[in-house]
């Protein structure tokens, strides 16, 4: 058995949705990429108790379901203790859904469009397991835009942000872009271990739950720029 067979074989997933369909869709698109599904559920409730029971890596999390939400589950379950350690990622039907920021800003490690291909939702099961967000610098941008501040007078303020090294506010823009650990790694011309150190130093000293908060919060101070997309001042 290779290592990625193997890494693939300890990984469990809980799929939450409504809709029998999607469920059935997914776990037949994970089994064939031999990672196991550990439970099912079709609510928000049933998402929990699933999630605290079978103590999954990951978990895919649609944000409509009857009763309890898609948000709230997100929430309680992260909320839980001990902690799960689970990465939850959001299934939505529009890559701009409403719901979407405040279940990024809640802990969420990223989302995915339900109409994804397989090998794309195979991919975003191991990169969020790995430690790694799941946002396109696409998705990035379009959240940044719609939510992040862009006078100076509308920045917040992080305390946090003068405990960084000068590397480690460097590793912060770069993330701010959406880049991947490995992508940082090629740019920094470091290891992707190093890079993993950094990052973790970064989110202990401004008490961030992951890189996503950090992505958002790299906007928020003023400290990553306007998204490559936006036109500069006076522009066209």
């Amino acid at each position: 058995m290779s290592d990625a067979a193997a890494a693939d074989d300890a990984l469990s997933v809980v799929i939450a949705d409504d809709q029998t369909l999607v469920r059935t869709g997914f776990r037949l698109i994970l089994d064939e990429a031999g990672i196991t599904v550990a439970a099912e559920a079709a609510n928000g409730k049933e998402a929990v108790a699933a999630v605290l029971q079978h103590r999954p890596d990951v978990v895919l999390m649609d944000i409509r379901m009857p009763g309890m939400d898609g948000l709230e589950a997100t929430r309680r379950i992260l909320a839980s203790k001990p902690g799960c350690g689970c990465r939850i990622i959001i299934l939505t039907t529009f890559d701009l859904d409403q719901y979407v920021y405040a279940a990024l800003t809640a802990g969420a490690s990223g989302f995915l469009l339900k109409d994804t291909s397989p090998e794309q939702l195979v991919a975003a099961v191991r990169t969020v397991r790995s430690g790694d967000a799941l946002l396109a610098p696409s998705i990035t941008r379009r959240l940044i835009e719609r939510f992040a501040p862009h006078q100076p007078g509308q920045f917040i303020s992080h305390t946090g942000l003068s405990d960084l090294t000068a590397r480690e506010r460097q590793v912060l823009r770069l993330l701010a872009r959406g880049l991947s650990n490995a992508e940082l790694a090629t740019e920094l011309t470091v290891s992707t271990a190093t890079i993993k150190t950094h990052v973790a130093s970064i989110l202990t000293k401004l008490q961030l739950r992951d890189r996503v908060q950090a992505i958002v919060l790299a906007y928020q101070t003023g400290l990553a720029g306007p998204p490559p997309s936006s036109p500069a001042p006076g522009g066209p």
